[in-house]
């Protein structure tokens, strides 16, 4: 399938499942707004009739508006208009309630006007549940003299019980749709895996192939008849097996580092002395920068360079920053190692005069397979994870690291080593 095609099938995708949700979302608020309204109706039922029942038993007769007013969804104020004995309003209200079938707890305090405070509250639990009382001061209301307050406080939850089956099988659908999102994510992410993971065959069958066939046809040379009597051809191309073998070392080490590094629960650390460790390196480091007709140096100003490290990683770590700073260059390459410390960190800076990277990639460079367009330079060839074996490594380390580029201006790749290391050897 194309590129244009996924992107417009995933685009549709996304539209239909967040579609779904709000659909969803929407019946669910409709249905729970109607258990909602049928709930209230019940309630206004109920203590009209506890109204009735009162004014039946002091001999009143009510012409008025409406007694019942509902001041929040969860707080009723009913009017009564004569004194009311709290023993009764509480048998009135239970009976009622049940007969009503509301199992719905509840709290309910009575108005007293010469303490100007709600009074005789209780807690009556109809739900015969946990009984969980709650510690709201219930309202008063200043339009009336004798009435009374009920107050709900599980209303809320009582009218999700009643709609559990509903709430449920939301929850289900809404599962399988974020399901299904979550399938299309990885199927996605497996197509480009898929796609990277060709590209670095590719490049890593370009990578091998280039020096074997280089070393193949110095063999071949060195099999000829009369070889022997140029002995400068044999140093030639004597020469140009080695350095193809180690060019192919290289990447092979590369590959196996990383393939240890993601198979070992921890580093085999020791003490070293980082600038001995540089200084031996130099040959390696400077033959990589001079085939590129560069330059190469060391500025070690570091006081204390004495630093634990897994020295086979910590030397891959080193190879792959100068490789990058070597493969995105189109000039003569000039790169320098340097060390300076403080009293808590050492800090080492490896510099570069390369094409740079544009800050829109820095921080993706270091996800595994992924290369940065590069522009004027062709032919780069790569795996794609030499930063993301370098950021690993770092972070196994417990160390930091800075990365600073600009286009053009070259990259400066700065790692914050700690001096004091309790997990050395």
């Amino acid at each position: 399938m194309r590129k244009p095609a996924i992107k417009v099938v995933v685009f549709l995708g996304l539209i239909s499942i967040i579609g779904i949700i709000a659909l969803q979302v929407y019946f669910f608020q409709i249905t729970f707004n109607n258990e909602d309204r049928k709930l209230n109706q019940k309630i206004q039922v109920a203590l009209w009739d506890v109204v009735e029942q009162i004014y039946e038993l002091n001999n009143i007769k009510y012409v008025g508006k409406n007694p019942v007013y509902q001041s929040s969804p969860d707080y009723f104020v009913v009017n009564v208009n004569d004194f009311i004995d709290p023993d009764i309003l509480e048998h009135y209200l239970i009976k009622t309630f049940e007969k009503q079938n509301i199992k719905l707890d509840f709290e309910y305090g009575i108005y007293d006007c010469q303490s100007d405070k709600m009074l005789y509250g209780k807690y009556i639990n109809l739900s015969k549940k946990e009984n969980k009382p709650s510690k709201i001061e219930l309202q008063k209301n200043d339009e009336f003299v004798y009435y009374f307050g009920i107050y709900f406080p599980w209303r809320k939850h009582y009218i999700l019980s009643n709609i559990n089956s509903i709430y449920i099988l939301s929850g289900i659908l809404i599962f399988v749709v974020l399901f299904l999102a979550y399938s299309l994510i990885v199927i996605l992410q497996q197509k480009r895996f898929s796609e990277l993971q060709k590209d670095v065959v590719n490049n890593l069958t370009h990578e091998f192939k280039t020096p074997l066939s280089s070393i193949i046809l110095s063999t071949d040379v060195l099999n000829e008849k009369d070889i022997t009597k140029e002995p400068e051809r044999i140093k030639t191309y004597s020469q140009i097996i080695k350095k193809q073998a180690e060019y192919l070392l290289g990447h092979i080490e590369k590959v196996l580092g990383i393939n240890e590094l993601e198979n070992i629960d921890s580093l085999n650390k020791k003490k070293i002395n980082l600038h001995e460790f540089l200084c031996s390196m130099t040959d390696n480091l400077s033959w990589r920068v001079n085939e590129k007709q560069g330059h190469f140096s060391l500025d070690l100003k570091a006081k204390d360079h004495n630093i634990c490290v897994d020295e086979f990683h910590f030397t891959n770590l080193i190879i792959n920053l100068i490789d990058n700073a070597l493969k995105y260059c189109d000039k003569k390459p000039e790169v320098i190692v340097s060390t300076k410390s403080d009293k808590k960190n050492l800090l080492l800076q490896i510099e570069d005069n390369g094409i740079g990277i544009d800050k829109k990639y820095q921080k993706k460079i270091f996800k595994k397979f992924f290369r940065i367009p590069t522009g004027n330079v062709h032919n780069v060839k790569g795996f794609g994870i030499g930063l993301s074996y370098v950021k690993d490594i770092i972070k196994r380390h417990k160390w930091k690291f800075k990365l600073k580029s600009e286009i053009n201006l070259g990259t400066e790749f700065t790692i914050t080593i700690p001096l004091n290391d309790d997990d050395c050897e």
